[in-house]
């Protein structure tokens, strides 16, 4: 190798290379109020809780809960506009999962579900609630049917936004998928136009990945910690056959899903009604990965009609 071409290379690389950010200067912008940051098994748990609260000891709510998960790559701002216009009836509970957003890497460095399950029912247990609805979204998805599977107790009512889960190319059960060395190198390299192009597939309109949106992505991704804790969710991730865990699902279930989804296909729906038979399915049309973000006044409808009722006979049947 010449001089000069090993001078271009390490020219390249100082060019690429993308430290993590302030974690500070994260904070002052993504974790102004409401945001807080509670305990929970050990993790530092990014928190936002809005709507109808009392001042009763233990922070017991006027309403039920709902408590939102967000999916691979992502935070709890994911949930910015479903949760304002959530909040004027529910509890809305949100958070950035391990090894995301501002909640940062586990310092137990385990991301299984085992893991997830565990830091879900800390929370609960220290913000005093017993039941909640649970709504996730991709990952998250996955991690709401595994509580509501594991600890049917806990959960009052169930939304699936295209959940993770089933089998499918490349995602094989019991075997870990394979991540190569381009997504080795996200720890030292990660360009603002890497995320836009990451961020494309999971809308059906191109328009709605605004600059403002490829900026928060990239700047979360960037808090101190999270691009290793991602890598190593990834590498750690072991899917199992949902089959004998949804059976155990006893709380209604609402299946969201974009027609346009390119990530989690709508037709992976079927897997999980062959499985919950008694599941609702609404289809957006024109919608991709992320209801939430494109098309939450799409969402919405469903989403609420669906908490309002089942949240309601929830509450009349545990004060029986």
């Amino acid at each position: 190798m010449t001089i000069a071409l090993l001078l271009a290379l390490l020219l390249t690389g100082g060019w690429l290379w993308t430290p993590d950010a302030d974690r500070q200067a994260l904070e002052a912008r993504y974790a102004a109020a409401p945001s807080r940051f509670v305990q929970a098994a050990g993790l530092r748990v990014h928190l936002r809780d809005t709507g109808p609260l009392t001042s009763n000891p233990g922070g017991k709510a006027d309403a039920p809960a709902v408590l939102l998960l967000h999916g691979f790559g992502s935070s709890l701002q994911t949930w910015d506009t479903l949760a304002r216009d959530l909040e004027g009836e529910f509890r809305v509970l949100r958070i950035d999962l391990p090894g995301a957003g501002l909640t940062g890497a586990d310092p137990s460095g385990d991301y299984s579900d085992e893991r997830g399950m565990q830091v879900l029912a800390a929370l609960l247990d220290t913000l005093g609630l017993q039941r909640v609805a649970l709504l996730g979204h991709s990952m998250g998805g996955r991690l709401a049917w595994r509580f509501a599977a594991e600890q049917p107790q806990r959960v009052a009512s169930l939304v699936l936004m295209a959940p993770d889960g089933f089998a499918s190319p490349g995602f094989d059960y019991g075997k870990p998928p394979d991540v190569g060395l381009s997504v080795q190198l996200m720890r030292h390299v990660l360009p603002k136009p890497l995320v836009r192009m990451g961020l494309q597939p999971a809308f059906a309109d191109p328009a709605q990945v605004t600059d403002a949106l490829v900026d928060r992505y990239h700047d979360l991704m960037l808090a101190p910690g999270v691009r290793g804790a991602l890598i190593e969710r990834m590498q750690q991730m072991r899917l199992v056959e949902p089959t004998p865990f949804l059976r155990r699902i006893g709380a209604p279930v609402l299946l969201l899903w974009g027609a346009q989804d390119q990530m989690v296909p709508v037709a992976n729906a079927q897997d999980y009604l062959r499985v919950l038979p008694a599941a609702e399915l609404v289809v957006l049309p024109g919608v991709g990965h992320l209801p939430q973000e494109e098309a939450p006044a799409q969402a919405l409808p469903a989403l609420r009609t669906f908490l309002s009722r089942t949240l309601a006979s929830d509450q009349k049947t545990m004060l029986k």
